[in-house]
């Protein structure tokens, strides 16, 4: 399956954040003073062992500092118990992946090479250091790009071996039958949105970020009132949104953005927007917190049905996922009881190795909402 992380955190039933991950060794640690630690002097300490595996303590400690790093990044404070939480993490995947076999390893990779060269599509990422770089807030402190695709290839193996072992099969029958499902309707269902350009001239000013002077903000209301003069009577509206708008979008966009009901703008622009009634029209002068607007309509979307075709595969991944949260629990306590685990470390030895499912069942997959970028109306 490709979506990985999303299969490793419903097996875990932990940390919404969390995922199985291969951690590179990190550097022995040391104390306050600068001095070697007794891992550094006498070796790294096992935490936890059982047949043909065991977890030392940097595996752990940069397990730990990892998540987090992602808790911080989330602004969410981390579980007081999350040096237990990534144990277990560690030790089960050590399990599942002990089961991989050479078919798995190579199906995870090509998952994860396809699944690169969708990401570079999809951002438009025309070389590898373009890549390199959209990548580079995953790499932990001295991980190659190399290091960041085998562990990739690594989380990819844990679902393949999974679907295999616990001989999960998610038919086309039951894609489609899920799809027209009528109480799953409302999952596929995609709002009216509105494809709208418009002109901005800021009312703020750029260097403060501080509102401008009224007399500045009534030539700015000015300007834009004969510009919109000069739109209603015929000239190019994407042109006078190259040479006129202040949005700092619009060398990309030319000031052109697709909105819903429900899309994070500003109420002013949403209100404006969907009162236009056809294509072509050109609202008043609105103003909101960012400065003055005009806004064109260029195209009105209905609300629809996604096709079957473009969900299809996210739907295969959500069926799939409920298959792994009603047989993993068994297989993995039978993993853990096959391999004798021992944890080592006094501090851990309580750690509870069994995974539960999660109590509610996970958002079932839905309609693709439009996305909109260095968005001043938000």
């Amino acid at each position: 399956m490709k979506k990985i992380s999303q299969l490793c955190v419903l097996l875990c039933a932990i940390a919404p954040m969390a995922v199985f991950s291969v951690t590179p060794d990190q550097p022995a640690s040391t104390n306050s003073a600068g001095k070697p630690s007794l891992d550094a002097l006498f070796g790294d300490a096992i935490v936890a062992k059982g047949k043909g595996f065991e977890v030392k303590r940097t595996d752990l400690d940069g397990a730990v500092i990892k998540m987090k790093t992602q808790y911080a990044a989330a602004q969410a404070p981390a579980p007081a118990n999350l040096e237990g939480q990534e144990l277990k993490k560690l030790i089960i995947q050590k399990l599942i992946m002990a089961q991989a076999t050479d078919a798995d390893r190579a199906t995870a990779k090509t998952n994860v090479l396809d699944g690169i060269e969708k990401m570079k599509k999809a951002y438009n990422l025309t070389n590898e250091e373009e890549f390199n770089k959209a990548i580079e807030s995953q790499l932990s402190p001295g991980e190659t790009r190399a290091d960041w695709e085998k562990q990739q290839i690594n989380m990819a193996t844990i679902p393949v071996v999974l679907e295999r072992e616990l001989n999960v099969k998610i038919t086309d029958e039951d894609i489609k039958k899920f799809y027209d499902d009528p109480a799953n309707i409302a999952h596929f269902e995609q709002p009216e949105t509105l494809r709208v350009r418009h002109i901005l001239l800021m009312t703020i000013d750029p260097a403060t970020n501080e509102p401008l002077p009224a007399d500045k903000k009534a030539e700015k209301k000015k300007q834009l009132e004969d510009i919109l003069k000069r739109a209603r009577a015929g000239e190019d509206f994407t042109k006078l949104a190259d040479q006129y708008s202040e949005d700092p979008g619009v060398k990309e966009n030319h000031g052109e953005y697709t909105l819903s009901r429900d899309s994070k703008f500003v109420e002013e622009f949403k209100t404006a927007a969907f009162a236009l009634a056809k294509p072509g029209d050109i609202s008043d002068v609105i103003e909101s917190k960012f400065g003055y607007h005009i806004i064109k309509l260029e195209e009105k979307i209905p609300a629809k049905k996604v096709d079957f075709d473009k969900v299809k595969d996210r739907i295969k991944d959500y069926l799939t996922q409920l298959q792994f949260q009603k047989k993993a629990p068994a297989y993995t306590a039978k993993l853990v009881k096959n391999a004798n685990v021992e944890i080592l470390d006094e501090k851990l030895k309580g750690t509870d190795l069994s995974i539960e499912p999660p109590a509610e069942e996970n958002a079932a997959p839905a309609a693709a909402a439009p996305a909109s970028t260095n968005n001043p109306a938000k």
